[in-house]
C-alpha cells in the first residue's frame, strides 16, 4: 500500500500487480492462520500496545483472531485478491491507476482492521477507514461533477450511521466500564434492560448505514459511480458485510434485546422488498445489481432479526462469491462494449464473450437459488427460519426472492441473448478479468458446501466452526422437520422455475424494452423512479438545509457576524490611535504623568479612609 501510494509514476500493470502481491500475502497469512487455528480453543487476543489509559478508561490496540474474525479475513483477502487481479486489466488504461490501487490496499486494510479489531473503539477505526476509503474510491473519477455528489453522499449517509455506534459505545462503557468485546459478552445479562436494548438500537443504526438499509440505503446504488471493481469490492465482500459483522459481533447483546431483534427483522424484511422491486425496471447494469445488493443485505438482516446469525454469515460468504462474481461479470461487459451500460443497448453477446457470458450465468442462477448451487443453500436456510418464526415473513421473503429471479434473468437475458442492439464492436476480457470470473464462478457452484444441511448428508460446518466466536449462534435452533423443508424447498424452486420461463418468454422470445419513464404507467413509472425517495430527502432534509445555509449566510453572517468583526475591529483601531497619541516619547511629559497618577492614587487612598 505505501509504495503504491509513493511511486505515483509506476505503470498501471507494476502498480496493479505489486497491490495484487500484496492483498494476496494477506490472503495466504490468513489461510495459514485458519489451517492452524483451532476453533475449540476460543480464539487468541494479541495486545500490541496500551493505547488509552486516562482515568477508568483503559483501552488497548489489540487484536482479536477467533472464527469469526478469520471467517471475514478469508472472504476480504480472498475476494479481494482478485478484484485487485480483475483490476490490472479493467484501470490499465487509467493514468491515475497506482492511486487507484493504492487507495484500493488501503481500503483492504481498513476493512481488516475493523474485522480484527478486539474491542469496538479498534473495530471503529476499521469502520471509518472505510468510509473514507470508499469516499475517495467512489468519486475517482472527480471531473465528473455527478460522481462527486454519490461520494458524498455515500460519506454523509455512513457518517449518520457512525453518530450510532459512538454513542452505542458510549452507553456500553457506562454499563461495563470496558469496549472489549470478550468482556462485555461476558459480562451481559438482563432481558429487555433499558440500557442494552438503547445501545443495541444504536448499534443497528451504525449497521443501516454501512450495510445499506431503510432509511440509510439511498447511497449504494449512487456508489456505482465508481470504477466497476469498487462496485465488486464494496457490493460484495468488505464494506456493506460491516454492519452485519458487527451484529454477529455483538450477539449476545441483540439475544438480550428481543424488541430490537423485531425491528431489525422487520427493517429487513422491507428492505429486501423495496430494493428487489426497484431493480425490476432498472436499466443501468450495475444499478440492477446495486439494488439486487441491497434486497441481499435485507435478507442477511432478516437472518439477524430471527436470531440465525450463522445462517447471515452464511449468506454473507456466499454472496460474496456470486455478487462479485456478477458485478466483475457487468465490468466485463461494459468493457467489451467499450463503456456501455444500458442494458437496452446490449443483446446477443453471449456468441462474443463466451467466458463472461458463462461466469454470468452461473452467478445469476446461484443468485436465483437455483437447487444446489450457493445460493440455494444460504437463502433456503434463512427461508426455513422465517416459515418456523412466521408463514407471513416466510411469504414476503419467497416473494422478494421470486423479484430477484426475474429481474436477474431479465438482465441476463436482455444483454446475453437476442440480438445485439449497440454500435460498438464485443470483444472477450484479457485473462487478467476473466480469471477471477472464473475462480469465483467455481465459488458460486460450491459454496454451498461450506455450511450444507443435515438434509443433503452436511453438519452444517460453518455454524459449528463459529459457535465458539459468536455467542449468540447457540441460542439459534432451526425445528422444521426433514419433510417440511422438502416441501419448501419443493415449492420456492418451482415458483423459481415458473419465473425463468415468464422472463424468458419475455425477455428472449419478445425482447421487452422498457421504454423512457416519461411513457410508463404511473406506478410503474413511481417504481422505476425508485419510489422517489431520492426526492423525498432531498424535499426533507437537503433543501431545508440548503435554505438554512443561505439565509445564515445572508442574514446572519453578512447582517450581524461581518458588521460586528467590522464594529470591533475599526474600535481597536480607534482606541490605539488615542493611546498611540499618549505615547509621544517625551521623558518629562511622562514622569508628570507618573506623578499626576501617584497623586491621584493618595488622594483615593485618603479619601477610602
Amino acid at each position: 500500500m505505501i509504495l503504491a501510494s509513493l511511486r505515483r509514476k509506476l505503470s498501471a500493470n507494476v502498480a496493479g500487480g505489486l497491490a495484487t502481491a500484496l492483498i494476496a500475502g494477506s490472503f495466504v497469512a490468513s489461510v495459514l492462520l485458519f489451517m492452524g487455528f483451532d476453533p475449540t480453543s476460543g480464539g487468541r487476543t494479541v495486545k500490541l500496545l496500551d493505547w488509552i489509559d486516562v482515568g477508568g478508561m483503559q483501552i488497548p490496540l489489540a487484536l482479536r483472531i477467533d472464527a469469526l474474525s478469520l471467517t471475514m479475513m478469508l472472504i476480504v483477502t480472498g475476494i479481494g485478491s482478485l478484484i485487485h487481479l480483475y483490476s490490472i486489466g479493467y484501470m490499465h488504461d487509467d493514468e491515475r491507476a497506482p492511486t487507484f490501487f493504492a487507495q484500493l490496499n488501503l481500503f483492504s486494510f481498513a476493512m481488516l482492521m475493523l474485522v480484527m479489531g478486539s474491542n469496538f473503539l479498534i473495530t471503529f477505526i476499521g469502520w471509518e477507514g472505510v468510509g473514507l476509503c470508499s469516499y475517495l474510491l467512489i468519486g475517482f473519477w472527480y471531473k465528473t461533477p455527478e460522481y462527486n455528489y454519490a461520494a458524498r453522499k455515500a460519506f454523509v449517509m455512513n457518517r449518520i450511521g457512525d453518530v450510532g455506534v459512538v454513542l452505542a459505545m458510549v452507553l456500553l462503557f457506562q454499563r461495563f466500564g470496558t469496549l472489549e468485546y470478550a468482556s462485555i459478552m461476558d459480562m451481559a445479562s438482563g432481558v429487555n434492560d433499558p440500557l442494552l436494548i438503547a445501545a443495541t438500537l444504536f448499534l443497528f443504526i451504525g449497521a443501516t448505514g454501512k450495510s445499506a438499509q431503510i432509511p440509510l440505503f439511498t447511497w449504494l446504488p449512487d456508489a456505482m459511480a465508481g470504477p466497476t471493481p469498487v462496485s465488486a469490492l464494496i457490493h460484495a465482500a468488505t464494506m456493506v458485510t460491516a454492519g452485519i459483522f458487527l451484529t454477529v459481533r455483538s450477539s449476545v447483546l441483540f439475544e438480550l434485546a428481543p424488541f430490537t431483534k423485531d425491528i431489525i427483522l422487520w427493517i429487513g424484511t422491507a428492505t429486501a422488498l423495496l430494493a428487489a422491486s426497484i431493480g425490476l425496471f432498472q436499466n443501468d447494469i450495475k444499478k440492477v445489481l446495486a439494488y439486487s445488493t441491497v434486497s441481499q443485505l435485507g435478507y442477511m438482516f432478516v437472518a439477524l432479526g430471527l436470531g440465525s446469525y450463522s445462517a447471515a454469515m452464511f449468506h454473507v460468504t456466499t454472496h460474496a462469491f456470486f455478487k462479485a462474481l456478477l458485478f466483475l461479470g457487468a465490468g466485463s461487459v461494459i468493457h467489451a462494449l467499450g463503456g456501455e451500460q444500458d442494458i437496452r443497448k446490449m443483446g446477443g453477446l453471449k456468441g462474443h464473450i463466451k467466458i463472461t457470458y458463462f461466469t454470468f450465468l452461473v452467478g445469476t442462477a446461484a443468485i436465483a437459488g437455483l437447487p444446489l448451487l450457493s445460493g440455494f443453500f444460504s437463502k433456503d436456510l434463512i427461508l426455513a427460519f422465517a416459515f418456523q418464526r412466521s408463514p407471513v415473513i416466510f411469504g414476503l421473503l419467497l416473494f422478494g426472492a421470486l423479484l430477484t429471479t426475474f429481474y436477474m434473468f431479465r438482465l441476463l437475458f436482455l444483454v446475453f441473448y437476442g440480438t445485439y442492439r449497440g454500435k460498438a464492436h464485443p470483444h472477450e476480457s484479457p485473462l487478467t478479468m476473466t480469471i477471477p470470473l472464473m475462480v469465483l464462478a467455481v465459488l458460486s457452484v460450491v459454496g454451498g458446501l461450506l455450511n450444507l444441511p443435515h438434509l443433503f448428508g452436511g453438519h452444517e460446518p460453518m455454524k459449528h466452526y463459529l459457535e465458539t466466536a459468536a455467542a449468540g449462534i447457540g441460542y439459534e435452533h432451526l425445528e422444521l422437520s426433514a419433510l417440511t423443508e422438502i416441501i419448501l424447498m419443493g415449492i420456492t424452486t418451482t415458483l423459481v422455475g415458473f419465473v425463468i420461463y415468464v422472463a424468458y418468454g419475455r425477455f428472449v422470445k419478445t425482447t421487452t424494452l422498457e421504454g423512457e419513464e416519461a411513457t410508463m404507467p404511473v406506478f410503474k413509472r413511481l417504481i422505476a423512479q425508485r419510489w422517489r425517495i431520492d426526492e423525498l430527502y432531498r424535499a426533507l432534509f437537503e433543501k431545508p438545509y440548503a435554505w438554512l445555509s443561505t439565509n445564515l449566510l445572508a442574514v446572519a453572517e453578512k447582517k450581524v457576524m461581518v458588521p460586528l468583526m467590522n464594529g470591533v475591529g475599526d474600535a481597536a483601531i480607534r482606541v490605539g490611535d488615542v493611546v498611540r497619541r499618549v505615547q509621544t516619547g517625551n521623558a518629562s511629559f511622562h514622569l508628570l504623568a507618573m506623578l499626576c497618577g501617584l497623586i491621584l492614587f493618595l488622594v483615593i487612598t485618603l479619601m477610602s479612609n
